[in-house]
């Protein structure tokens, strides 16, 4: 059984930085996929990011781009969401998944799911 626990979520002021960590348990980590996706107050969950199990697959949400990076440490069974320069926009529950074969950008393409962590920002 899979399991996905985020953490590093907080809230701060437009501008600064955050680190999400995603912990994986359950399986062998190398052979998933994950995926950060976001859900805002009112708002469908949209997908922000995803890391291929090798980790030299990586593709962004454009709202992102530029400001955030996804990473992974196979040791540690730990994929990272690296967020700088936090717009108000940003604000919401950040939740990985994990799977196999992921349909990279929609969120019922993912088998698992963590219980999210949520970044406020405010100006």
């Amino acid at each position: 059984q899979v399991q996905l626990l985020e953490s590093g979520g907080g809230s701060v002021q437009a501008g600064a930085s955050l680190r999400l960590s995603c912990v994986f348990s359950g399986q062998p980590f190398k052979n998933y996929a994950i995926g950060w996706f976001r859900q805002a107050p009112g708002k469908e969950r949209e997908f922000v990011a995803i890391i291929n199990w090798h980790g030299d697959m990586r593709d962004y949400a454009d709202s992102i781009r530029g400001r955030f990076t996804i990473s992974r440490d196979n040791a540690q069974n730990t994929v990272y969401l690296q967020m700088n320069s936090l717009k108000v926009e940003d604000t919401g529950v950040y939740y990985c998944a994990a799977d196999e074969d992921p349909e990279y950008r929609n969120s019922r393409g993912y088998a698992y799911w963590g219980q999210g962590t949520q970044v406020t920002v405010s100006t």
